[in-house]
């Protein structure tokens, strides 16, 4: 009997373990920073965050919903689910307490969510132009090949600077970039990238990556060495310094923007897929929308 109640514990430490596995280093952080700010909230009025119950967790929303977009409220509840899981615990996240009162807050206020601007062609050129003109040789090349490379390759920021110079092949076309682990690829089994040689060698993500491996005398490890928070930063800066209003553009303006420009030159849906990497249509579909919005407006017929 004390074999088979020591076997089912470590059952249950292997079970936590995997569960730990099957998240991303970044999404785990994530979660972790969802739920301290729910656990602040308990503690604050005296509740258990752990395990929580649906009227707490309810009270929590109604709480968040009064400063806080209604996207915010639903990663929060799924941060509370999954750190419940890992700890061992279960809480009833579909219970009409929680439901129910998301439906209410939803038609209050909305869900509507005004995402961030792409940096599409014209921005890229703008900001690259900026880069340009930084004295330092070797800053320049690491930054005019992170936002090129960003942007070609339609990169998570977590996979932009996760990419390891073991992992990056030239070849005649251009180079390939073999992306190890990804958001949507929580199994490792990877994905590779194939970024082609630009006609403009100033705008060449190519060229811009083999010169600061050249620069920076890179032979092994991570090409840029930077958090994902960082290109967030260097975006805002560089969006600004270029006359643009950084308040509309984030970390993820590069990713978007590759898949705006490539479906307002008319690439197709799998091909757009095929480089960000993205499970689902949905994403991209309202990528491609937003290209298409002037292209094919019924005003384009109208003569006046």
């Amino acid at each position: 009997m004390t074999n088979l109640v020591t076997d089912v514990k470590s059952l249950e430490l292997e079970t936590l373990k995997n569960l730990k596995s099957s998240k991303a280093k970044n999404t785990l952080r994530a979660y972790k920073a969802d739920y301290k700010d729910f656990t602040v909230f308990c503690i604050k009025h005296g509740f258990k965050s752990m395990p929580s119950d649906p009227k707490v967790i309810s009270l929590y929303l109604t709480h968040l919903s009064q400063n806080s977009k209604f996207s915010t409220l639903k990663r929060r509840l799924a941060s509370i689910s999954v750190i419940h899981k890992l700890s061992g615990h279960y809480v009833d996240t579909k219970h009409p307490m929680i439901t129910e009162n998301l439906m209410g807050i939803k038609r209050a206020k909305g869900s509507y969510q005004k995402a961030k601007k792409p940096i599409l062609i014209n921005d890229l050129k703008l900001i690259i132009n900026v880069i340009d003109k930084d004295k330092n040789e070797k800053r320049t090349a690491k930054n005019k090949a992170l936002i090129l490379i960003g942007f070609a390759g339609g990169f998570r920021r977590s996979e932009l600077v996760d990419i390891m110079y073991e992992d990056i092949d030239f070849v005649n076309e251009g180079v390939k970039i073999f992306i190890r682990r990804s958001k949507t690829d929580q199994s490792g089994e990877g994905m590779t990238k194939g970024i082609p040689y630009f006609s403009n060698h100033q705008y060449c993500p190519v060229i811009a990556l083999k010169n600061w491996i050249k620069k920076a005398d890179i032979k092994s490890g991570k090409i840029f060495n930077m958090s994902d928070k960082s290109v967030a930063i260097k975006i805002k800066k560089y969006t600004a310094l270029a006359g643009l209003d950084s308040n509309k553009y984030s970390g993820h303006s590069l990713r978007s923007g590759f898949a705006t420009s490539a479906a307002e030159l008319g690439a197709e849906e799998r091909s757009i897929m095929a480089m960000t990497g993205h499970k689902t249509t949905q994403m991209v579909r309202r990528y491609i929308q937003e290209a298409n919005l002037f292209k094919n407006n019924a005003l384009n017929k109208v003569k006046i």
